[in-house]
């Protein structure tokens, strides 16, 4: 089936950053669609010469963070994932990895892109009205606040992550771009299909250095249909492919050789047999860790297991940032070299 969508084309709509918030539309499955822009990352050169010209002078790090929502580690071993086997077998991997408490999105997406426990960034549930991200921001926002050189990306399709709903944004519009499309309207599939469009065209056609994407059908699948069966297992299979996209963009890039990319791969919590979560459970509490790249420390296994928190961390001493204790962060650098 073809699908009835207008993918943003960044190079095309030629935005700048820090360009005000814009609106493009987009058709999926018949239904109209507005995504917000926040800016855009700076375009790569429309003169391949002037590129050759001019080459980087060493090697920039660069890093891509995926989240995908509620994933089982044990159910993500009995899916087929080649994309993600391909990226854990050129780096470390885990399955013991643990989440906070309470296991939800809120209080998980909020450690995932911050680096601290819910005690300290104050999202307890999916409201996140009562957040402190006024000193806990996300990654990306303190790329900006260091060096607001970077070129900075988020694609989400569960609005709270990145526009003003149920007391969101947890990422900031000091983002350069904040892509926001909504699963429930869209459709989650159709979504987060979208979604792997748009960053992989910003991927391999702009000047991105650091980038999350999130895809968040598994767990709405798996909460629709009361299980981990074949609708949520589907869900993976899916994300795998759109990871397979992002990998192949970057790989793709004119400047992949000179690139040192950094991939991390996480989730917010885990599930239960009948799809729920918010307990502490084993299977709730556990999810899957891979980072991917050639920064990493070496093949040794995760030990002791990596931590939610731990994601922010590692992408922000992979971009060269030095961890201020002030900052209070939980999180640690974990399975890279420092």
């Amino acid at each position: 089936m073809t699908r009835r969508c207008q993918v943003v084309d960044f190079n095309r709509l030629a935005l700048t950053r820090r360009t005000p918030v814009k609106a493009i539309q987009l058709h999926a499955l018949g239904a109209m669609v507005v995504v917000a822009l926040a800016g855009c990352a700076n375009q790569r050169s429309d003169n391949p010469e002037s590129e050759e010209a001019m080459p980087p002078a060493e090697v920039v790090p660069k890093v891509l963070t995926i989240g995908i929502d509620g994933i089982r580690p044990d159910v993500l071993a009995e899916v087929p994932t080649p994309h993600l086997d391909r990226l854990a077998a050129r780096g470390l991997y885990s399955d013991r990895a643990q989440t906070g408490s309470p296991t939800v999105s809120g209080p998980g997406w909020s450690s995932f892109l911050i680096g601290v426990w819910p005690e300290k960034h104050r999202v307890v549930s999916n409201d996140f009205s009562t957040s402190d991200y006024g000193n806990y921001p996300d990654f990306l926002t303190r790329l900006e606040q260091l060096n607001p050189t970077v070129n900075t990306m988020a694609v989400v399709d569960w609005e709270p992550l990145g526009a003003e709903v149920d007391g969101g944004p947890l990422i900031s519009d000091a983002v350069d771009s904040v892509v926001v499309l909504n699963g429930y309207d869209l459709g989650w599939l159709e979504a987060d299909s979208i979604s792997g469009d748009i960053a992989s065209d910003a991927l391999n056609n702009s000047n991105v250095d650091a980038m999350f994407v999130y895809i968040g059908a598994a767990d709405e699948l798996s909460h629709r249909s009361e299980a981990i069966g074949a609708e949520y297992r589907g869900a993976i299979a899916a994300a795998d492919r759109i990871v397979g996209r992002l990998v192949a963009a970057i790989e793709g890039r004119p400047n992949y050789g000179l690139e040192d990319w950094l991939i991390i791969m996480s989730s917010d919590h885990g599930r239960t047999d009948d799809g729920d979560h918010g307990g502490e459970s084993e299977f709730e509490r556990t999810i899957p860790f891979l980072i991917s790249g050639p920064s990493i420390s070496g093949g040794a296994p995760f030990e002791p297991p990596p931590r939610v928190v731990d994601v922010a961390v590692v992408a922000l001493v992979h971009m060269g940032v030095e961890i201020d204790s002030a900052w209070a962060l939980d999180g640690v650098p974990t399975g890279i070299v420092r």
